[in-house]
């Protein structure tokens, strides 16, 4: 490495080192503390001693121990769920703006356009559209396809999460979808015609030319959208119900009980739901790195 180039790598990683060394700060002095917390330091309230009793009281404790499992059965199903469905959708949408030729700038659009809403409004407008309160009941029990509105079947607010996932694609899809339209935008065209000519039909010129080009940007894409989705609490605060209560919604609960000392429990549950979004990083890195490359 010439010395004109180290310079400037140098001068380059000093122009950064404020912003860096802010956001280390507080990223870091954040974590660390919510670590200490976790751990039972809260001078506050006389409490220094550190000790592992939070997070045995959350994995076995009989008061929170089946709020945590549950909890985390239903983070996990309603993150997965929401990762899977957003991908295979933002794929075939991504695909199809691909080959709509001098409508894709029309469909694009479509596909972008609810980037700018807030996981919040989506989450009222979900609730105001599916609710057996809101204008689909109404409309169904109006045009005589249910008794009443409240024969609508139940998608938010359940215990199966329908509506939180479907408030989640919807916001995820538009995010996904145009990370891999812009990876398909660069993709080279004669591979596809030469398989095209060689006789491999539509799914086979997907499975081996179009999927391993677009796999790092799609299992990155889906990452971000499941670490969002696994610690994000307004969409399950909203479209949830009280059992199973997502991961975030609990430990924003005990954070705010008026008993102090269940902030260790919240604090606590905050580092497994990190310890978790962490883990799943590791396992992208590592598909990441052992996957074999494509030229």
């Amino acid at each position: 490495m010439s010395s004109a180039a180290s310079l400037s790598r140098r001068q380059f990683l000093l122009l950064l080192a404020p912003a860096l060394a802010l956001v280390l700060l507080l990223f870091g002095g954040g974590l660390a503390y919510s670590v200490l917390q976790s751990l039972g330091w809260q001078p506050l309230i006389g409490r220094t001693t550190l000790s592992l009793d939070a997070y045995a009281n959350l994995l076995f404790g009989p008061d929170y121990r089946d709020v945590f499992w549950s909890g985390l059965l239903f983070s996990l199903w309603v993150s997965l769920a929401s990762t899977v469905l957003s991908a295979v959708l933002a794929v075939a949408v991504a695909l199809l703006i691909l080959q709509a030729a001098g409508r894709s700038r029309f469909w694009a659009f479509l596909l972008q356009f609810n980037l700018p809403v807030p996981h919040l409004v989506a989450a009222i407008g979900l609730l105001f559209l599916l609710s057996q309160s809101g204008l689909l009941s109404r409309g169904t029990a109006a045009l005589g396809l249910t008794a009443a509105p409240a024969d609508f079947p139940v998608l938010v607010r359940d215990t199966t999460g329908i509506g939180i996932i479907l408030a989640y694609v919807w916001k995820e899809v538009p995010f996904i979808g145009l990370i891999v339209f812009g990876v398909l935008q660069t993709l080279n065209t004669s591979l596809v015609q030469a398989a095209r000519n060689l006789g491999a039909n539509g799914w086979q010129r997907f499975r081996y030319i179009i999927l391993p080009l677009i796999a790092p940007s799609l299992l990155s894409s889906s990452l971000i959208v499941f670490a969002f989705t696994f610690g994000a609490y307004e969409i399950p605060a909203l479209l949830g119900v009280r059992y199973p209560r997502a991961l975030p919604v609990t430990a924003l609960l005990l954070f705010n009980d008026a008993d102090l000392n269940s902030r260790t429990e919240a604090m606590a549950l905050s580092v497994i739901i990190t310890l978790v979004t962490a883990l799943v990083l590791g396992g992208y890195l590592w598909l990441r790195d052992s996957a074999p490359r494509v030229d």
